[in-house]
Order: C-alpha cells, then structure tokens, then sequence
C-alpha cells in the first residue's frame, strides 16, 4: 500500500472511533457462530491500525492486540478480499512469524477483509486453526458473507 492511501485508511479507521471500545454483543454472537461453524480454534474481529492490529471481538483469544508488523491481517488487508493460509509452516512468509512459532500457534489462517463504505480495508473477519487445513470456494464464499454482516454491524454501532 502506499503511504497516502495507508494515511487515508488509517484516518477512515481512525473516523469510526471504534478503537479500545468495549466489545460488541452483535459481533461477538457473529463471531461465536463463525467459529462454531467453521470448527476454528479462534475467530477475531480484527482492524488494522497504525501499529497494531486490535480485536473488537474474539472467540478463544485472550490478547486483545497484537503488533501490526507480525499479523496476518495486515497481509490479508493488502489482498483483494480475502487471504488464506492452509499451512502457516510450509508458507515462506509466514513460517517463522511468532505467531506461528508461539503463541497461539497459528497452523491454518482464513480472513476475509472488512472494507468501509469508501472501499478502505479496514481489518478483517478472520479464523485461525491449530491444524492445517484447506478451504473450498463454498467456504470463502461463506467466510466472505460473513464479513458483510460483520460490517453492518460495526457501522451501524459506530
């Protein structure tokens, strides 16, 4: 990304005020079904900011932040809508992230961007496996819808 459209994007995360505010009983429940049905270790939703990526709601993750530089999410907001990572161990870029490495042993990433209504990619609904595993296109699609209602959530709390 560019350093101008990045300032846009972070200025259009930055303009919800959504940061560090209590989490979210609609996404929460979203984020519950999701993991449930997905059989995920762990579901976020996760935004993208300047130097982290912060979770407004999360299934079976006890961090509410993570350092922007070594997230996934910052790789899948870069994408065109969605990232998938069936073996974080055998994938170059991110076999040797700590997150893979330790704590909490991501195996398997799947996350579908979360956009603005100006187009900003302004995080991600995102699962994470401790076991590797491949996705279908029923998945992603699955994954993908979900992101949109985890968007109207968020705008109509924010």
């Amino acid at each position: 990304m560019n350093h101008e459209y990045e300032k846009a994007r972070l200025a259009a995360l930055e303009s919800l005020d959504i940061l560090d505010t209590p989490p979210s009983e609609q996404l929460d429940a979203l984020t519950k079904k999701v993991q449930e049905e997905f059989s995920a270790k762990t579901c976020l939703v996760s935004l993208v900011a300047e130097d982290r990526q912060w979770f407004k709601s999360r299934q079976c993750m006890d961090a509410t932040e993570t350092p922007r530089n070594i997230s996934f999410c910052t790789y899948a907001i870069a994408e065109e809508e969605y990232l998938i990572v069936p073996d974080a161990k055998a994938d170059k870029v991110f076999a040797n992230n700590p997150l893979v490495t330790g704590k909490p042993y991501i195996r398997a990433y799947a996350g579908a961007i979360l956009r603005n209504k100006d187009g900003y990619e302004l995080g991600t609904l995102c699962l994470l496996f401790d076991e590797p595993r491949d996705f279908t296109e029923t998945e992603i699609v699955s994954l993908e819808n979900y992101a949109r209602t985890a968007e109207i959530i968020i705008f109509s709390e924010h």
